[in-house]
């Protein structure tokens, strides 16, 4: 009897790092919502452009992206808590100092590089990192709702920094999202723990019988890294995970997260209306991803990902008539957008581990990650380009709805290789078992 209680107690420590990660991505999301806010009031204070704010949300979002799979390496190597515990702190450091800032080459410093670099270590190859090394089973769950809550905390985060941007200043933005990442460091000291074997324990959802997984990667954190990206580059199904992952990033951060309050503010919308409209979402994005880890857990993942894409291409064609026209229409779209917004991540994530396996799959998938940010990086950069020549978002609505088009047709190219033995074949993206 008292070791049955005991073992309870130790189990529930799974969902203890769960919680503890959920809230730290939470806290954290506020740093990849400030950019959309800052746009306007930059160009109003200073008279930038939104191609010079667009290049330093790229800068951001090319680092954001780029040190995912070195960040994955740290976490192997150091541990979650050391290297989340420094990241959130570097984030809180660039984001106040940007308040001082009165020149471009300080934005791209601070809030493409500090805060870029920082924030990589908190995407959602944190969330992969989690779930993999605590769980097996519910993992497309767990992974769903671990990038539920860094997709919707940007969102959520929105009205409030759009409505200090517009009352206060856009200098309380940067001080805000600063408190809000710096709270955090408590959370990940006290309560997150780098792997259940270091506590005496097995991932959720191991047996008894099951063998303790054994970690293969060992010595310098950039050459694992680097042997990771060496090892999927020859692989097409990578190259179709990256491509179509640029285009999730293209379509959703890069595009809509960075220029829809000033898409919405030239159709007569108030920034804080236009935030608001954001925050909803990220509250049906929460539903969308948590669905989406769900049906990943019993459904063929590339599937999945192809009825994603399809729909959000759709989605896309008709923003720019449901901005002029406003109210249901509007409502609609942002509603359909936000239960499709991340809901690509547990598909791909799932991929990755069938085709690279456990260990380097986390790795792998921070490779594909910058490539969601490229995508990103690409369209915030490009969509204030075609602003600042056409006078019109349309062109870019319209790019990005091909895109997801095409990338449609490619995740139905991925092979259905044999999946991670330490998962039954439904829990890594394979047919129904």
């Amino acid at each position: 009897m008292g070791r049955a209680v005991t073992r309870r107690k130790r189990l529930s420590y799974h969902w203890i790092v769960f919680g503890a990660a959920f809230v730290v991505l939470m806290g954290a999301a506020g740093t990849r919502s400030a950019p959309s806010v800052l746009i306007d009031p930059l160009r109003a204070e200073f008279g930038w452009s939104r191609a010079t704010v667009g290049l330093a949300v790229s800068i951001n979002v090319m680092l954001y992206g780029f040190i995912g799979p070195f960040a994955a390496a740290l976490q192997q190597r150091y541990g979650l808590r050391k290297v989340s515990g420094v990241a959130l702190v570097i984030i809180a450091t660039g984001s106040a100092l940007t308040t001082q800032m009165t020149q471009p080459w300080q934005l791209f410093l601070l809030w493409g590089v500090v805060v870029g670099a920082g924030s990589g270590c908190m995407a959602t190859v944190f969330a992969s990192t989690v779930a993999t090394r605590w769980f097996v089973a519910r993992r497309g769950v767990v992974i769903g709702v671990l990038s539920a809550a860094g997709a919707s905390g940007q969102l959520i985060f929105l009205p409030l920094l759009s409505w200090l941007a517009e009352r206060h200043g856009w200098r309380w933005v940067g001080t805000t999202v600063a408190i809000g990442t710096i709270a955090m460091v408590p959370v990940v000291v006290l309560f997150l723990r780098n792997r259940p074997e270091d506590l005496g324990l097995r991932a959720y959802g191991l047996t008894e019988d099951d063998p303790l997984p054994v970690a293969t990667l060992v010595g310098s954190p950039v050459a694992n890294a680097m042997s990771a990206l060496r090892e999927a580059w020859r692989s097409g199904t990578f190259w179709l995970l990256w491509g179509s992952f640029a285009v999730c990033g293209l379509s959703t951060t890069g595009l809509v997260q960075t220029h829809f309050i000033s898409a919405a503010h030239e159709h007569g919308l108030t920034e804080s209306t236009a935030g608001r409209y954001l925050a909803m979402v990220g509250v049906f994005d929460i539903i969308g991803t948590i669905a989406s880890g769900y049906f990943t857990d019993r459904i063929d993942a590339r599937k999945l990902l192809m009825a994603y894409y399809l729909l959000r291409g759709l989605s896309l064609f008709v923003l720019d008539p449901a901005l002029a026209h406003g109210g249901g229409g509007l409502f609609g779209f942002m509603v359909f957008y936000g239960l499709d917004w991340v809901a690509t991540v547990p598909p791909t994530i799932a991929l990755c581990l069938q085709h690279f396996g456990r260990e380097r799959g986390p790795l792998v998938y921070g490779w594909v990650f910058a490539g969601h940010q490229v995508g990103g990086a690409l369209a915030a950069w490009g969509a204030g380009w075609l602003h600042d020549r056409t006078g019109s978002y349309q062109l870019s609505f319209v790019i990005a709805g091909v895109a997801c088009m095409i990338a449609a047709i490619g995740v139905l190219q991925i092979g259905n290789r044999p999946t991670d033995p330490t998962l039954p074949t439904h829990q890594v993206g394979g047919e129904v078992g």
